[in-house]
């Protein structure tokens, strides 16, 4: 077997129970619907239950984790979960988030109000790249510097590229350091002066094409909302720094979560592969929703034998049909089994994910503690004891 072969089966053979135990920061991320949600919830349970204060954040707007920790709602303040000691959970609320960043970089709660009272504040908040994510890393930031928990497990958002998570900090700096935005930062602009002098010929242009694509009112407004932070982005972009260099230390684990199509895995591939690059701490990938194989005894017997074997049953009673129908399920599942598991390899060809938990299809969805606790036992190779 090639040494990738056998990197990959030792892999496999390892779980996230030292992940659960040890790690301060866990960072859940993946493609979209591929089950980062309850991966994170049952790992910030796990993680409880070996009497670790843990608290799991998640940006889900669906819910879904209040619903499996038996939650009527989660917001921006972690909540106790009722019949699990030591395990809190909140869900981001980016517009309080923002603002919390506005009033913590402001000179004084005046200034801070006018940039909150801006008419374009919220419409910026919601629509500027990468915010979610940099709030998601705000959040993170803040609560571990809270110190109040051994474990922060976090959920992160549900983007088309789980790599915006990792580029939301470095975004938010660019965008801070660009053209752009210097260009209404020039002396002038605020005040309605749309082609100072001041604001050099360059600038002069663009703002008179953007006055008149906008109205010169409107711009206006916009330039006096990014004056208004000027002087509170080297604080935005320190705090950046901190929250990557927070990510890159021993401290935090990344658990990268995927499903067994070649999509998700190709995306998973690439977030591996970024981690290694840049120096950051992988735990390991969950692959959700394998197939599970129905009959492990067939495993001797080819399928055309097996197929052929539910044909001759075919033609006998009722007991015969149904179990070559049972027969035709096992064969089925075995055959999808042994190509996820060739997706799988191909897909993570040269990538090392440290641990690969591979989790079966289970019976019906992950909806209370239950069955979150049935989920933490699979990422962590051992039941995990109810409370």
């Amino acid at each position: 077997m090639s040494a990738h072969g056998n990197g990959l089966r030792r892999a496999r053979g390892r779980d996230l129970s030292e992940t659960v135990a040890s790690a301060g920061i866990v960072v859940c991320t993946g493609a979209g619907g591929v089950g980062k949600t309850t991966t994170a919830a049952a790992l910030a349970l796990a993680a409880a239950r070996r009497g670790r204060r843990t608290v799991v954040v998640t940006i889900d707007p669906a819910r879904r984790l209040a619903q499996s920790l038996g939650l009527e709602v989660l917001d921006n303040v972690p909540r106790p979960v009722p019949g699990v000691p030591g395990l809190d959970a909140m869900m981001l609320d980016m517009k309080r988030t923002f603002d919390e960043v506005i009033d913590r970089n402001a000179a004084d709660p005046a200034r801070a109000a006018r940039i909150k009272g801006n008419r374009f504040y919220r419409q910026l908040s919601d629509s500027l790249a990468g915010t979610q994510e940099y709030m998601a890393t705000e959040k993170l930031y803040e609560l571990h510097t809270e110190a109040r928990w051994d474990c922060i497990v976090v959920d992160t958002p549900p983007t088309r590229n789980a790599l915006d998570f990792l580029d939301a900090p470095k975004r938010l700096t660019d965008f801070l350091e660009g053209r752009f935005l210097r260009l209404f930062l020039a002396p002038g602009v605020a005040a309605g002066r749309l082609a100072g002098r001041a604001a050099g010929f360059g600038a002069g242009v663009f703002m008179r094409a953007m006055g008149r694509i906008t109205g010169a009112g409107v711009l206006a407004d916009l330039a006096e909302f990014f004056q208004s932070l000027e002087g509170m982005y080297d604080g935005f972009k320190n705090r950046a720094q901190a929250v990557y260099r927070l990510l890159q230390s021993r401290q935090s684990a990344f658990v990268v979560v995927a499903s067994p199509e070649t999509p998700a895995l190709r995306e998973a591939r690439y977030f591996l592969q970024r981690l290694a690059d840049e120096g950051m701490p992988t735990a390991g990938l969950v692959v959700n929703r394998m197939t599970p194989q129905a009959l492990d005894a067939l495993g001797a017997y080819r399928s055309e034998e097996v197929r052929a074997t539910a044909d001759r049953l075919d033609g006998g009673g009722p007991e015969q049909r149904a179990a070559a129908a049972l027969l035709r399920l096992a064969v089925d599942r075995g055959e999808a089994t042994v190509r996820e598991a060739r997706t799988i390899s191909a897909a993570l060809h040269g990538i090392d994910p440290h641990a690969l938990v591979e989790i079966p299809l289970l019976n019906g969805d992950v909806h209370d503690l239950q069955t979150l606790t049935e989920l933490a036992g699979h990422l962590t190779g051992a039941p995990v004891a109810a409370a």
